[in-house]
Order: structure tokens, then sequence, then C-alpha cells
């Protein structure tokens, strides 16, 4: 949670000052008023006598206070973070009332605090996040190598929404750019090149070109003459030489720039785009903090001159409030809470590992602790991509206030908000029904245990009515499809639906918490739940149940955690350098001086904050990678001490294998190791501990009413308990509920609370019961199985992740993971890889046709024939059929698709240009038995990939370890498959599981005949007929025609490809799978929202696709190409006949390189299409692909050339009232001679634009020689390049759409209920997943 709330928080912007009065004092009916704050339950040791320590968390709504009083008792305080009618500063508001209470001395607003009784001030804020969520940071400018200006907006290239036809995407921070005239590159010592420097890494380089910094004084002057101060400066290889960069800053300041940020110094990395977000961050965030800090320093005496003044980082660490950036504080508030679990909950349960769990208002997060921090050194928060160190918070858009909705006989939990305003329904301002609104009228919140601040004046008590009436119109949807639906079934009581709701809910919370711990091996069971946040508490029990965990630990301050983890924070200062040595014994000694001069480094910043030697401990880390892979892991050696054959500071060697053994299950020993970075973590220990005296019981515990709650089954009578009332050994039986000031505890039934002796509350949850779901249709059931059968997706790719060898499928994440039912139909498929979307449906099925009976436990198939469902042949499929019990015939299927980088053929890669036969793409599967009895048949799966070599021209496979290894871990993560549909079947039922994989496709199915029915109605409303139809065309004038025939009664279509071209001669050709698979595509992004994507997307339609053409060829003809060009022309033709959008690119831009010594191949973004309301995205992945481009740095550092210019191509989006987005300029310069291949389209036909729209500029491939000659390549050649040769790469525009005489309408405001961007390591996975 980003923002840190209770679940009621939003009502309290606008309080006024008797609201004030409230919180200062919020005390609940029947609580004693001193209890919440005056708690002498422990004491925080180790501060000087006679002062003061304040732990202070500003959140987004409430700020939360936590003081250590003279004497050593506590008092906490929870107030307004904003309240300008009363106080300027909510931090020293908080402490200037403590301060007023603990000596009764009157301190009057507005004057400066005396700082003499205060010892230090520690506090963690949401300044920089809100300042990033809401784009108001400070006015910035790019600096950056020029050929580049563009490469932030580019990015990676590919689309954070696959379905998203408009492509959504976070602006830029940067307000304009500068081109700097200097280049940098690795020295390859060619003819004619300069003496090398040296880096810092240990590279050598070459300076092409020295800064200008003439031309750039001038170009700087101008910004400063335009009012932008703040500086981001982003150079190309300036991590290794930061000499360029440090001359532009010098001139910056010189010039009279208030802020510049070197990306070499806020986090020197190799990788230009993520370091270059992170300078640009940090440029656009720090003076945002640093007039936060100065302004908070205003409200005290000599601005706190003599206080030790702390902020928390993303990190997890303090740092003094001068060190404190906007790139390192993004994660300031809730890393607060992460540091006070660690430090409580974990000691507490015996060392047991724990997983936090923060729900608030808009969003939950989750995160894992076991001894020691997880941290991640690349995430995204509210768009931005950040180098730097944080801990691996997940945010998920599941809070108290996320609305419900029921969409085609599924109940939907966000991941739109109520937001601040309005709020949930029962705060009586009109807001949507919530997950809170669900518990209220479940009677798991009591509206008498909140203030009445809420209606319009901000004076009235909850509303349970406002609930029920919200609730009760989505209920009606709930019955009204029960009873008209295609499965007629009893209607739902509103306490139903709202359970529903909620059961659906905490699903949807599992599934980051089973992704973060079975992403590194770790089984959820085995964990506490660390439970806080406002509204935790009501779902605690739920989500332990469901993820097997037995204990739920809630620290009695749980609703203040954030603030008490900062008192028990330790201080932080890091120290990092890139490196580029190999971890060999010859390289010990540098990296030992690397590290003991950073150690140094660390101390001594330190030391003069005041830490005695005695009380700093460091930490050193090495960033290792076997070599050839980008999966590097920061490795830490402090429980692999150094041996004789180690580097003296630690044996990292072990502590790498030792790790990548655990989260990937296997080793590489064979592959030398590299050290990307070196780093080393001080710890200045602040001596802060928690000293407990347990809270002695008087007597049973008091009740403080009897309150009636819904749970499975009906109402159940459900005591009421005070915490504040209850002592160390009570034993509460559920179901009960025990209300805090800040959160209310739900004690669900089976399962049992106590006190322990530090007053925390601990339950023990109860296994779940029996299923009581049957065969019959049930939305909520159905609901929940939608997650279900997600999850085991997800969690068979994690395995397949883990285990795989190849970096495409390892690091790319090239894969799919599938469930399929009985009758091979697709079930659940995720992620979603466009170009597999269907596809291994129509495997399966085939092999269930070709196999009839001659399926058997034990056996695995492998496929990979066009003709048998497959896409192309690198994409393997391994299919394993499932037996049950006393079922003769196998119950449902797994299967995993992999890109397998090669597998033979007439070229490195398996991917030809010019291919014109099936079998010179590679090794041939249709049916083969990778598996049979149980035994991996090794030795006939070898020779079947070596057989390609027996053709002439050809080659076997030329990585067989590899496919190997892949195979196996594609037959590891269909087991895994099968033993999570096992547990469901154990848990439900074999029937019952059967029944509701058939529903679920039945669900997709009405959501696609509803998109087709409101199609045709809308056409039918303005006179238009029913008949939709589109054509296109290759490059080498192949048509493919659509004929879209609506039944509008039926809710159907047929999609009547007739008239498209023959089968081509090339390898433009696509399997059939493939238009299936752009059809289920373009039917998805046609719904607009999520649906499930299985086979009932294509029940409603029926495809007619003429045998022998182009997009259903012979079973020899040669498909490469089909599957990365002409599958987009087909998505092309499908939207176009929709009218829902301009095309886009229609092209993937493939460029291959190679020589006897490497080989490289990427695939180039372009322009989107404009539509109804939208401007088409520029320089950015389209439709059937959404692959990542290499960072430049690491091109340049791994291969042979230059990257010369990444740039946008102006103009090149068609015009329109929407214009359609810029394709981008790419130049190659190469260092050696290899083999260039480009496999293009859109290089003769434009992409076509919508209702006067403009079509968007053709591609064009440009090879300039050496000595002056540029010639023009065409869309697909292979050609020899030698060194000082360039590739000049201009990919297509998108379309435009409407006249470009129309004005566009100006940009709407944002939609009142925004969806909550999530963030962590599950949600950057997901997005790697999907960009491949």
């Amino acid at each position: 949670m980003l923002l840190s709330e209770s679940p009621w928080s939003w009502c309290l912007f606008t309080a006024v000052e008797t609201l004030t009065v409230v919180l200062q004092v919020l005390v609940l009916p029947g609580l004693p008023a001193e209890e919440p704050f005056l708690d002498s339950s422990f004491n925080v040791m180790g501060s000087p006598e006679g002062r003061f320590h304040f732990a202070i968390d500003r959140g987004g709504t409430f700020t939360d206070v936590f003081a250590q009083c003279p004497g050593g008792h506590v008092r906490v305080l929870k107030l307004l973070s904003e309240d300008p009618a009363n106080y300027a500063d909510a931090p020293t508001e908080g402490i200037r009332r403590i301060l007023e209470q603990e000596e009764g001395v009157l301190l009057p607003r507005g004057r400066p605090l005396d700082t003499s009784r205060i010892a230090s001030i520690r506090m963690g804020t949401t300044v920089a996040t809100n300042a990033l969520l809401e784009r108001q940071g400070e006015r910035v400018a790019l600096l950056v190598t020029r050929g580049f200006r563009d490469l932030l907006h580019i990015g990676t290239q590919a689309r954070p929404d696959l379905f998203d036809l408009a492509v959504p995407m976070p602006e830029v921070l940067y307000e304009e750019v500068l081109e700097v005239d200097e280049r940098v590159v690795l020295y390859r010592g060619e003819p004619g090149a300069g003496s090398p420097v040296k880096g810092r890494t240990g590279d050598l380089l070459e300076i092409q070109q020295p800064v200008d910094l003439e031309a750039l004084r001038g170009k700087l002057e101008g910004l400063l003459s335009r009012g932008i101060h703040s500086l981001a400066v982003v150079l190309m290889h300036s991590y290794t030489w930061a000499q360029h960069e440090q001359q532009v800053g010098t001139l910056a300041r010189e010039l009279g720039f208030t802020h510049v940020s070197l990306s070499s110094e806020v986090m020197p990395m190799v990788r230009i785009v993520p370091r270059g977000h992170t300078a640009c961050a940090d440029a656009y965030l720090t003076p945002t903090i640093q007039r936060y800090v100065q302004g908070f320093r205003r409200g005290f005496q000599g601005q706190l001159k003599n206080v030790q003044v702390l902020f928390m980082r993303s990190d997890g660490g303090l740092a003094p409030m001068d060190a404190f950036s906007g790139s390192r504080a993004v994660l300031s508030g809730p890393a607060g809470g992460v540091v006070g679990y660690s430090a409580t909950t974990y000691h507490l349960e015996g060392g047991q590992p724990v997983i936090g769990f923060d729900m608030g208002g808009t969003s939950t997060d989750v995160s894992r602790y076991a001894g020691e921090f997880e941290h991640v050194f690349e995430a995204s928060t509210a768009g931005v991509t950040l180098q730097a160190p944080q801990l691996d918070i997940n945010t998920v858009a599941a809070g108290g206030g996320s609305r419900l909705f029921f969409r085609s006989g599924l109940f939907v939990v966000g991941p739109e908000s109520a937001g601040a305003h309005p709020g949930p329904a029962c705060y009586r301002k009109g807001g949507p029904v919530t997950v809170t609104d669900a518990n209220l009228v479940l009677g798991r919140l009591l509206p008498a245990s909140f203030p009445c601040i809420f209606g319009p004046g901000e004076d009235q008590p909850l509303s349970p009515e406002a609930s029920r009436k919200a609730l009760e119109a989505v209920a009606m949807e709930v019955n009204s499809f029960l009873t008209n639906g295609p499965c007629p079934a009893s209607q739902l009581s509103l306490e139903e639906v709202a359970m529903g709701f909620v059961r659906v809910a905490n699903e949807a919370m599992c599934r980051p918490i089973r992704a973060l711990t079975q992403a590194r091996g770790h089984d959820p069971s085995a964990h506490v739940l660390a439970c806080f946040g406002g509204a935790g508490g009501q779902h605690a029990c739920a989500i332990a149940r469901a993820l097997g965990m037995d204990t739920v630990h809630i620290h009695r301050h749980s609703g203040l955690l954030s603030a008490l983890g900062l008192a028990l924070a330790d201080v932080v200062h890091e120290a990092q350098e890139p490196c580029s040595l190999s971890y060999t014994p010859e390289t010990f000694a540098q990296l030992d001086q690397r590290l003991s001069r950073l150690e140094e480094q660390c101390v001594d910043a330190l030391q003069v904050q005041g830490f005695p030697r005695s009380q700093i401990s460091t930490e050193s880390f090495l960033h290792l990678r076997y070599q050839g892979t980008d999966c590097a892991l920061m490795v830490s050696a402090h429980q692999h001490p150094a041996t004789a054959c180690s580097p003296r500071a630690g044996d990292f060697g072990a502590a790498f294998v030792e790790r990548y053994m655990r989260e990937f299950g296997f080793i590489i020993p064979e592959r030398p190791v590299v050290v990307d970075d070196v780093r080393v973590r001080g710890t200045g220990r602040s001596g802060l501990q928690l000293e407990d005296t347990p809270k002695i019981q008087t007597g049973p515990p008091h009740v403080e009413k009897v309150t009636q709650c819904y749970f499975e089954g009906g109402y159940q009578e459900t005591p009421v308990y005070l915490l504040g009332e209850l002592g160390y050994g009570h034993q509460l039986q559920g179901p009960c509920l025990i209300i805090d000031n800040n959160s209310t505890i739900l004690v669900e039934p089976g399962c049992q609370a106590e006190v322990t002796d530090t007053g925390d509350i601990r339950i023990s949850v109860g296994a779940e019961g029996p299923s009581m779901a049957d065969t019959r249709l049930d939305p909520i059931q159905l609901s929940i199985f939608s997650h279900r059968f997600m999850s085991i997706a997800e969690q068979m790719g994690r395995i397949l992740q883990r285990t795989a060898i190849s970096t495409n499928i390892k690091e790319r994440l090239d894969f799919s993971c599938a469930l399929f039912g009985p009758d091979g139909g697709l079930v659940s498929n995720a992620p979603h890889i466009p170009v597999h979307l269907g596809a291994m449906q129509e495997t399966v099925q085939f092999q269930i046709q070709h196999l009839g009976a001659d399926l058997h436990p034990g056996d695995v198939l492998l496929s990979n024939h066009p003709s048998a469902g497959g896409s192309h042949l690198p994409d393997l499929t391994v299919i394993t059929p499932v037996f049950w019990p006393g079922q003769t015939r196998p119950v449902f299927y797994v299967a995993s698709r992999g890109h397998h980088a090669d597998i033979g053929g007439i070229t490195p890669g398996s991917m030809p240009p010019h291919s014109t036969t099936l079998q010179q793409e590679g090794a041939v599967f249709l049916s083969f038995k990778l598996v049979q009895g149980g035994v991996f048949q090794e030795e006939a799966v070898t020779e079947a990939l070596r057989a390609p070599g027996k053709i002439s021209g050809c080659s076997g496979t030329r990585n067989l370890h590899d496919n190997l290894s892949d195979l196996r871990a594609q037959v590891a993560a269909n087991q895994k498959g099968i033993q999570l549909v096992g547990e469901l079947i154990g848990q439900y039922g074999l029937d019952v599981v059967q029944a509701y994989m058939g529903h679920i496709q039945a669900n997709a199915e009405l959501a696609v005949r509803d998109m087709l029915r409101a199609f045709g109605t809308s056409r039918q409303a303005r006179g238009l007929p029913l008949e939709v139809s589109a054509e296109d065309h290759m490059d080498d004038g192949s048509p493919i025609c659509l004929r879209v025939q609506i039944n509008l009664s039926q809710g159907s279509a047929v999609f009547d490809f007739t008239g498209s071209g023959s089968e081509v001669f090339g390898n433009l050709n696509a399997p059939r799978a493939i238009t299936l698979s752009a059809l289920i595509y373009c039917l998805r992004c046609l719904v607009g929202r999520d649906i499930p994507l299985n086979q009932g997307c294509l029940a409603p339609v029926r495809v007619i696709i003429p045998k022998g053409s182009i997009l259903d060829p012979s079973p020899e003809a040669a498909v490469v190409g089909g599957n990365v060009l002409t599958s987009q022309r087909v998505v092309d033709v499908i939207l176009g006949a929709f009218g829902a959008c301009s095309a886009s690119q229609g092209c993937m831009n493939n460029v291959t390189l190679g020589n006897a010594r490497m080989g490289y191949y990427e695939t180039v973004a372009g322009g989107a299409g404009a539509g109804p309301g939208w401007h088409g995205r520029s320089g950015v992945h389209s439709h059937m692909t959404n692959t990542r481009i290499t960072d430049p740095e690491i091109l340049e550092s791994r291969y042979p050339v230059i990257l010369r210019r990444f740039e946008l191509r102006p103009g090149s989006g068609g015009r329109g009232r929407f214009r359609g987005g810029d394709g981008v300029v790419r130049e190659l310069v190469f260092r050696e001679e290899a083999l260039l291949s480009v496999l293009t389209e859109r290089r003769a036909f434009q992409p076509y634009g919508l209702h006067g729209g403009e079509p968007g500029a053709r591609g064009l491939n440009l090879l300039i020689r050496k000595d002056g000659r540029t010639v023009n390549l065409g869309g697909k050649t292979s050609v020899t390049v030698y060194p000082g040769d360039v590739f000049c790469l201009h990919t297509p525009g998108g379309g435009g759409y409407g006249d470009p005489e129309d004005p566009a309408p100006p940009p709407g405001s944002p939609p009142l209920f925004p969806a909550f961007p999530e963030r962590g390591s599950v949600f950057e996975y997901r997005r790697a997943q999907e960009a491949v």
C-alpha cells in the first residue's frame, strides 16, 4: 500500500478542528481514554535521559507519531496528514502536541519549537510517492547523448497492457530534452582507434567524441530562461566513464541550476534505460523532498541543528535528511511497516518466516521476511522504473475501497477503487459499493466503533443502509443472471452476495502471496501471516486458511506499525560501484581491495553521524551472474566465511551457487561467473530495543457486546472484545470481533485468538472445512475457480522459469503454461503471450484425436508441427495427460510451450528469412512421446533434434544441452500443474472441478456473445448492415480477406477468410493455429475488460479458413514468417473490419546478426494505430508481439556494434483527428564482419487509417556502406556487412483515425475511480512475461 490508510481514512481530508481533537484522543466505546496512547507495556531503551525520541510515519491520509518520552514511557498519536485550517505540517504538529501534553506547557502553533528536549526524529513519508503518482514534481530537462533523445520514451518498447488498444503509458518526467555532443564506446582495438582509457569497471574505453561544452552552454542558458532549474544527465556508458557527466554537471551548476542528478552518481549500474529513468526521478523528486525538509526544519528553533533527523529510505534503512534523495524515497512509508514486523513478529514467532500483509483502503502490500530483508534492484512505481535498492513490497489493487462488479456471470473485485472521495457507499457521499461495504453488510464492521465524521457535513456515522442499498443493486444483477442466464439457479440473498465478494477479494490477495513465496522455492504454508494496516484484520483468518498457514500475528500497535518500525530501524549507508571482473582466484585480490574501499566509505559516513565503530557493522555483496546470462543475483557472503579459495571478504561463489540452486533448481558449473557490481551496506545500530512487560489478565475477558456476523451458513452470535481490556493469557474462541483503536480484527469460526505476553494477538487458524460446492453453476464459486485455475497456470510458469536453463525461457520468459479440460479445450492460459493464445488448444486436441486410446499414465507428449497446432518450430509444446483413479481416459491435460533458441535448420536461431520448406526451419515433432511409462526418452529425442543435419544445407540443433534441459523443465512444470489440480480435486471432487472447467469456458463465451450483440446492436441502430468486411495485403501482394456476419439473436458470428491468398513459396504462411490466436487476441481487445482467456472465447464464432491458403498452408510449407509477420496482418484485418482502431505498424521488424563467434536477434518497435478517442502511441510494440529490446549499453558491451541512433521517426504516424503513433529510427554501426538478416513487412503497403485518417508511413531498411553508398535492402534479405557499415532501420508508423481537419477534442479528465497501480517483483515478473 503506497499510501498508509485505515479502512475509513479517505473521508478525513477535510476534517475540522473538532475532528482533530477526536483523532488526538480517538476513544472507542468502553475504552479508557489513556489506554491507546499512554501504554507502559514496553519501553524503548538506549536513549539519552530526559529527552524525547520521535518516530513518525507521514502517510497519504494519516500521520502516525510514536514517541518515547523521558522516563521511558511511550505515547502514540494519529492525526490528519493534511489539515491546513489547523496546522501547516502534521509531523511538526504531532511533536508539538506530545511536548505540550508531556511538559504541561502551552506551545502555541506557528511558533518554532524548542529542540533542547528532542534527541532524535525519524520519519517515513509518502511525499515522493505522491508527487510521482500525481505528477507534481519539479520541472526537469533531460540531457542525453546525441541520437538518444527519445530513448526513455521508448524504454523497453513493451506495452504494459497487452489488450488495451489505446496503449496507455505514463508520460516521461522530463519537460525538455537536450542532446549532448559526446560519445564513449567500448574499446575493441579497430584500426584508427585512439588510445584507450580505463573505466571504473576495469573495461577499456574509447572516447570517440569529447563533450562539446561550449555548444551546450547556450542551450543550458535557454533552459534557465524558460524556468527549468533541475537537470537529469544521462550519457552512454557513464556507469563506467563518469567524467563526461561530471563535466556537464559542473557547467550546469556554474550556470545556476539548483539541482543536477548525474546518472553515474544516482545509481552507477549498467543499462542506460533504467539508470536514466532513475536519474530523471531523482531530479524530479529530490527538489520536492528538499522543499518539504526545509519547511519541516522551519518549525523548530535552530532548524533542528542539534537534533538527529533521519528519513526512511526504500531499502529499509534510515538516512540523514540531507542525504535523503528522490530516487531512494518512493517506498519510504511502506518500508517502515516491513521493518516493524521484521523486528517484532519474526522474533516473537521464533524465527519462522513471515509474510507481511498490509491491507489498506486502496491496495494491499505483501512482503516477506525470513531473517534478512528481501531487496529488488529494479522495480516500477507509478510507471517509472527505478534502478535502486528497494524492499520487495508487492502492491496489489485490492483494498477496503476496491469496487465490486458483476460482469458476465463473474464476481469481480477491483482494480478500480472508490478513491479518497467519495469513498465507499457507507461514507454517505454517493460512493460506489466496495469491499468495506460488503464487510459492513456482513456485520464485520461496527458503525459504533467509528467516529461520526461521515457525510457531506462530516458529522454522521457510517451508514449500513447506504451499503445495503448499493449492494442490493449489484445483487439484482446477480439474481437476474441466475434466473435468466444459461444455467438457471436459485437466487442469492444480499448476505450471500456480500460474502461472495469478500471470498473473491481474499482469493485475489492470495495469488501474489503464492507467487511471492513459490517463485523462490518457499512453501507459503510454512509462514506466519503478520497482519497490519486498517483493513487487514477483517481478512487475515481467511487469507491464512486459504494458504495453509496456521498462525496469524497481529501486533498490538498494528495500526501504527510503520511508525514503530521507524523507531526500531537502523541507520544505513551504502556504497556501490560497477565492475566487469570474472569471479576467479586471479581477481580475488582486486575484489577485496574494492570491497575494503567501499567498506571504509560506509564506516566513515556513519562515524560522521555519531556512531562509534563498535555500533557499526558492514555487509559486503557481489552482483554475480553466469556468463552469457542476464540473471544476476546480489549475493552476500555473511553465512559463507572466507576459505583459501575465496576472497577474504567471504565465499561469494558458494553463496551464489547455493542461492541459484534454491531459486532455480540447478547450477551451470561449466560456465564462468561474472561480477557486475560490488556493494557494501554499512549499518549503524541504534541500540533501540523493545523491553516487554506482560499485561496480566484479571479474570475472564470482558465481552463488550454481542453482535450478529454472517459466515458461511448464516448469521452467528459474535462476541465483541476491546483489545485494550484484554490481558496476557486471554483466549478467545471464534467467531468474535476484537476492536482496536485503528482496526477491527475478525476471528473466524474454527479459529482461536490468544493475547501474548507482549499484548499482541496470535490467532491459531483452523483447517479449512470440506467444500459445499456441487456441479451446478454458482457465480461465487465460478469467480474463485477462475482465480484458482489462473493461479495453477501461473505457478506452472514459475516452475518452468526456475528450472529452465536457456536465456529465452529463463530470462526473456518466452513461454506459456496452460490447463485444459478432458476434451482438450483451454481452461486457463497464463501469462498471455498473444501468439500462443488458443494455439496450444489446437495442439492438445490434435494429440487426443491422433493418439486415441494410445495414451497411458506416465506418458508425456512433444509436438511443434504447424498442422498439429504449432505456431513455428522453435515453439516446442510439452503435453501431459492426467489420469485419475477410477477413470479410463485422461481427466484433464496440462501443457507448456517454450521458445527454444535453436532446433536446427539452415540458419542459427531456427528463424531463417529465406526458408521455403518446413524442414529448413529445424526439427519437426508431430506426435512424439518425450516420456513413455515414466522414462524420459533422451536418446530418441536427441536423435530427432539432430535429424535436420541429414538434410543438405541444414544443421541439427546447435545447442542440444539447453534443449534437453528446457524440455525437462517443461515436464517439471507440467508435473506441478498436475499436483495443483490434484489438490483442487481433493478439495472439491473430480466432478465439481470438471464442471467448473466447463463453467469458466461458458463464462468466456458469454462475454464474447455480449460483445458481439453490443456491436451488432450499435450497427443496427445506425441503420448499418450486420455484415462487415476488410482486406489488407502482405508486401508480396497476397491478400488477407475477412467477411464477418453477426447473428444478433444468438450473439454469434462467422469469420470467413475466403479470398485470402494462396500458400506462398517463402515463409509467410501462417498455420491455422496462428489465425485462431490472432482472433482470440482481437476478441479479448474488443471485449475491453478482463475475461478468462480460454476455449469459450471461440465458442460463439465459426471460423472459415480455406485449405491451401496462406492462412492454412500444406503440412510442409515454411511458416516462420507467418508466425511473426502474417499474424500481425490478420489482426489488422480483424480490427479493421470492426472499426476498432487504425492499423498499427503491422510488423515485428525482425533483425538477426551473426557470425562464427556470436549471434543476436531483436524485434523493433513502431507506431500504434489511433482510435476513437486516442492518439496512437509512438515507439511501442503492438498486437501479436511485445518483445523487450536489449538495453543499448548491454548491446554494445556484448556484440560488435555501436548503436548510433535510436529515436522516434517524426511524422511517420498517419495524420487524423487522432494521430497515428510514430515509428522509430535505429542505426547500427558494425565493428566486425557478420551476416545481417532482416524479415520485415509494411515496406510496400502502408498501415491503413480509418474514417478519413491517413495511413502511416511505410518502413524502410537501408544499408549505408563504409564508402558512403546507400542501398535499399527491401523487406526480406540476408547480406554480409563489414566494419564501418551502418544498418538504418525506419519502422512503420500507425494509421490516423478521423478526418485530419476535425480538431481533436481536449484530453478528458481522469476517470473518477482510477485503477490502482500495482508494483513489486510479482508484478514485474508478470509484466516481463507479457513482454517477450
